[in-house]
């Protein structure tokens, strides 16, 4: 058989230690909402305000969590999420003010991407919509 699956929905699953504070940095730093049907739930689902577009963040808490180690260490990245926004510069404070960090690290010469570390250390991007990295 081939061909490709016709999805209804992606989400995007994030292992952490907190599946609540992850959860809430990305709705703070999207401006999503935090989904949480189940307060005691391992599983905390981010979606964004406007309703449902198709896609969604997930955070799932696990025992004995460990942060990837980027660019290099035992630990891959494994992931990672880029987000495409029109000024790095105006949209790097709700990075920092939402829990996230600017990582020591950054590879793009041109500066048309930056590497940040959400609260528990997956690496994530600020792209510049119109990058040629």
């Amino acid at each position: 058989m081939s061909g490709s699956i016709q999805t209804q929905h992606t989400v995007f699953a994030l292992d952490c230690p907190d599946a609540p504070a992850l959860a809430g940095f990305y709705a703070t730093l999207l401006g999503w909402e935090v989904d949480r049907t189940d307060p005691d739930a391992e599983w905390v689902d981010v979606r964004p305000s406007s309703g449902d577009v198709g896609y969604h963040i997930a955070c799932q808490q696990v025992e004995h969590y460990r942060a990837p180690e980027w660019p290099v260490g035992d630990i891959a990245q494994q992931a990672h999420l880029d987000f495409y926004v029109t000024s790095i510069a105006e949209a790097e404070p709700c990075v920092i003010a939402a829990g996230g960090t600017r990582h020591a690290t950054q590879p793009s010469e041109t500066g048309s991407f930056v590497v940040y570390l959400d609260p528990v250390g997956h690496p994530f991007c600020l792209c510049l919509v119109d990058s040629g990295d």
